[in-house]
C-alpha cells in the first residue's frame, strides 16, 4: 500500500492539472478575452443607484442623467484644443493637467476627463464629439435629492479614488462610490451591478462590432430600493426647529430600535454636493472649521449628559440596594462632601426618589450615588460594578448602529482613575460628579436617546438603526435582537412616575402637551473649551431626554443645544413640540413653535468663533475668495436667507 500511495497522488494531481487545463484553453477563453484585450474595447453600462425612501413611503433620494467625458490618451489625434475647451468651458491649461492625469493613470485605458455634465452642459458637445478621437462620453446616473434636508443621514456620491481601485477590483478609474451615510454604508446595496460591452477593433483600431457576438456581455443591474426608518416629516420639522442653533437630536422607536429623525445642526441642502460643483462645494463645506457642517454632532459630538444622568444614578443605586423610593436625603440649596467642597442645588428639604427626579435635587443622586460607591470595602471594585450597570445601557462603547460613523462616549471605570490617580487615594467623594452627569461621563446624543429608550421599555433596548426595508433582501438580525440591562423590571417604574412628574411638577411643567403623557428630564450641563492653551468656562449646554405616551410608547428623543444654557429653556420646548408632531402629525402650541423657531444663538457662537478665530483662518486655504465663500456657505448652512 505504502508503494502505491505516491503514483496514486501524482496521478491523482496531474488529472486535475490537465482536466483545469482544458476548462481554460478549451471550455473557458476568458483568458483569451485578457490576452486579446489590445484589440478589444471594454465599455461599462453604469446602472442607476437604489431610491431611498422613507418609513412611510416618501420618496428621498432618486437619480438623474449625467455624463462623464472620457478620454484614451493613446487615441489622441488631430484635436482642435481651443474649439475643445470652448465647448466645454474649461481652460488649455487645465486641458493639459487632464491629459498629465490621464497618461499617468494609463495611456491606453480610458479615464474620466471632465465629470458630471448635466444634460445642457453635455448638449453642445455631443454634436462635435465625432471631431474629437480619443475622447468619448459615458452616461451615468447621479443623485436627485427631492427634499433639501437630511443630508448627513444620505452622504453623498463621489469619484473612487487609486487607493480603493486597487483595494476592490469592482470599481475602476471615475467610478463613483457613496461616501458617509447610507450611501456608505449600504454601498453594495445601492449601487446595482455594472453591465460590460466588449467591442472588436480591427488593425486601424476601428471598432468593427461586439466581440464574439455579445458572448460576454453582460446587462447593468440596478441597484436595490431602501427604506429608512427616518419619518421625514419629523426630520425636516427638527432641522427647522434647530436654525441658528448647534447641536444634535436623535429620535428613536423605543419597541424597534428605529431611528426616527437623525439631526444635527448646522447642515446643508444635500443637492450642493451634486454635479460638477461638488468638489469646490464639498472644500467650502470641509474648511468650514468653526460650525463644521459636515461633523454630525447627533453620532460623533461627545457631551457631558448632565442631569439625565441622573435616572441612572438612581436605577444603580436601587439594583443595588443602597436606597428604595421612600429614602430621603434633606438637600440645604446643594450638597457638602470632601473638606467644605458644595454641589450646588436649585432644591431644598426633604427629597426621595419621585420629588428627587422631578426637582432634579443634586443632594439626592450624590448621596446615592456615594452610597453607592461606599457599598464595596475598595472604592475601585465599587466603581467597576457601576461602570458595568451603565455600560448596560450601551454607553461608553461603539453601538453598533448602521451609520459608518460614530464615537464611543466615556463610561470611567477603576481603570480610568487608576490612570488619573497613578498613587491611589481616590474615593466616593472624588469622583461624586459623575452623579450628576458631569465628571468623566461622556454621552453622544445617540447614546443619551437609546438610554432614555432603554428606560421607556423597563429595561431593554434594541440596537439603534436606520434601515427598515432592503427591496428583496432581510435587515441584520443585530438590529432585532433584544439587549436586557443588568437593571431588574421593577425599578424602572417609579423612576417612569418621576420622569412623567417632571411635566407635572417639576422644571418642565411649562411644556406640558394637553392629551399625551410625556415622561422627560431636563439637563445643563457645564461646558468647557482649550482656548489659546487656556482652559474656559462657556455657557452650559442645553439638554432635554423625554418618550411618549407614558404607556406603550412610542417615540424616544434626546437633544442637545450647544450653548443653549437651561434644559427648559431650549431643549426641552423642542422635545415637547417634536413628540406631537410625530404623534398627532399637528401643533396645538404654536406659541411654543414661534418661540423657538425665533431663538437664534449666533451671537453667542459668533463671539465663541471670534476666540478661534485665528485658527480657523489658518486651516483655510490662502485665496481671499475662497474665505468669502466659506461664509456664504456658514450661512447656507444654517439655512437662512
Amino acid at each position: 500500500m505504502r508503494k502505491l500511495l505516491l503514483p496514486t497522488v501524482i496521478i491523482i494531481a496531474a488529472s486535475l492539472l490537465l482536466i483545469r487545463i482544458f476548462y481554460l484553453q478549451v471550455i473557458n477563453d476568458t483568458f483569451k478575452l485578457k490576452s486579446e484585450n489590445n484589440a478589444i474595447k471594454t465599455q461599462y453600462d453604469y446602472p442607476e443607484r437604489g431610491y431611498i425612501f422613507d418609513r412611510n413611503g416618501k420618496l428621498l433620494v432618486a437619480n438623474q442623467a449625467s455624463y462623464d467625458i472620457m478620454v484614451i490618451p493613446r487615441e489622441l489625434k488631430n484635436i482642435d484644443t481651443l474649439e475643445f475647451c470652448q465647448l466645454l468651458k474649461i481652460t488649455k491649461d487645465d486641458f493639459i493637467k487632464r491629459i498629465a492625469k490621464a497618461k499617468v493613470y494609463s495611456p491606453r485605458l480610458p479615464s474620466v476627463f471632465l465629470p458630471q455634465l448635466n444634460k445642457s452642459e453635455f448638449a453642445a458637445f455631443q454634436e462635435k464629439i465625432r471631431k474629437f478621437e480619443g475622447f468619448y462620453f459615458q452616461k451615468r446616473s447621479l443623485r436627485a435629492y427631492e427634499v433639501d434636508y437630511g443630508a448627513n443621514i444620505f452622504g453623498f456620491i463621489t469619484q473612487v479614488n487609486e487607493r480603493l481601485i486597487e483595494k476592490n477590483p469592482y470599481y475602476n478609474s471615475g467610478d463613483l462610490i457613496g461616501q458617509q451615510g447610507v450611501e456608505q454604508s449600504y454601498e453594495e446595496v445601492l449601487r446595482g451591478i455594472k453591465g460590460v460591452k466588449y467591442i472588436q477593433k480591427d488593425k486601424y483600431n476601428r471598432e468593427i462590432g461586439s466581440y464574439k457576438e455579445g458572448k460576454y456581455d453582460t446587462i447593468a443591474v440596478q441597484g436595490e430600493d431602501i427604506n429608512l426608518t427616518i419619518d421625514a416629516e419629523i426630520q425636516r420639522y427638527g432641522e427647522q426647529l434647530m436654525i441658528n442653533k448647534r447641536g444634535g437630536i436623535v429620535a428613536i422607536e423605543p419597541q424597534t430600535g428605529e431611528i426616527l429623525a437623525l439631526i444635527t445642526a448646522p447642515s446643508y441642502d444635500p443637492s450642493i454636493l451634486v454635479g460638477r460643483q461638488r468638489s469646490k462645494n464639498y472644500t467650502l463645506l470641509y474648511y468650514d472649521s468653526i460650525a463644521k457642517p459636515l461633523y454630525d454632532r447627533g453620532l460623533l459630538a461627545e457631551y457631558p449628559p448632565g442631569s439625565p444622568f441622573k435616572i441612572l444614578t438612581g436605577l444603580v443605586a436601587l439594583q443595588e440596594g443602597v436606597i428604595d423610593e421612600h429614602t430621603t436625603f434633606v438637600c440645604h440649596h446643594g450638597f457638602s462632601y470632601a473638606r467644605g467642597r458644595f454641589m450646588a442645588c436649585h432644591g431644598s428639604g426633604p427629597h426621595q426618589l419621585n420629588n428627587g427626579i422631578y426637582n432634579s435635587c443634586n443632594t439626592y443622586f450624590a448621596s446615592a450615588y456615594m452610597k453607592t460607591i461606599n457599598k464595596y470595602v475598595k472604592p475601585s471594585y465599587a466603581v467597576d460594578v457601576w461602570s458595568n450597570h451603565v455600560k448596560s445601557f450601551g454607553l461608553g462603547d461603539f453601538m453598533g448602529y448602521d451609520l459608518p460613523t460614530g464615537k464611543r462616549g466615556n463610561v470611567p471605570d477603576s481603570k480610568t482613575y487608576k490612570k488619573i490617580y497613578p498613587n491611589g487615594g481616590w474615593r466616593s467623594t472624588t469622583i461624586v460628579s459623575n452623579a450628576i452627569g458631569q465628571g468623566e461621563v461622556l454621552m453622544t446624543p445617540i447614546q443619551l436617546a437609546n438610554m432614555i429608550a432603554t428606560v421607556a421599555n423597563e429595561g431593554y433596548y434594541y440596537t439603534p438603526h436606520i434601515i427598515k426595508k432592503i427591496k428583496g433582501e432581510s435587515i441584520d438580525k443585530k438590529f432585532t435582537t433584544k439587549h436586557v440591562t443588568t437593571i431588574d423590571k421593577k425599578y424602572f417604574k417609579p423612576m417612569i412616575q418621576g420622569l412623567y412628574d417632571v411635566y407635572n411638577y417639576g422644571t418642565a411643567s411649562s411644556l406640558r402637551v394637553e392629551g399625551i403623557p410625556i415622561c422627560g428630564k431636563t439637563g445643563t450641563a457645564e461646558n468647557f473649551a482649550k482656548i489659546g492653551g487656556k482652559r474656559v468656562q462657556l455657557k452650559d449646554h442645553s439638554i432635554f431626554v423625554a418618550f411618549a405616551p407614558k404607556d406603550n410608547p412610542k417615540i424616544a428623543i434626546a437633544i442637545m443645544v450647544e450653548n443653549g444654557g437651561f434644559g427648559a429653556t431650549i431643549a426641552g420646548p423642542i422635545a415637547s413640540l417634536m413628540i406631537e408632531k410625530y404623534l398627532r402629525k399637528k401643533i396645538t402650541r404654536v406659541d411654543l413653535e414661534k418661540r423657538v423657531l425665533g431663538i437664534s444663538l449666533r451671537d453667542q457662537y459668533a463671539k465663541l468663533g471670534g476666540m478661534n478665530e485665528a485658527s480657523a483662518i489658518e486651516s483655510t486655504p490662502k485665496d481671499s475668495t475662497v474665505k468669502k465663500e466659506i461664509i456664504k456657505i456658514k450661512v447656507d448652512s444654517t439655512k437662512e436667507n
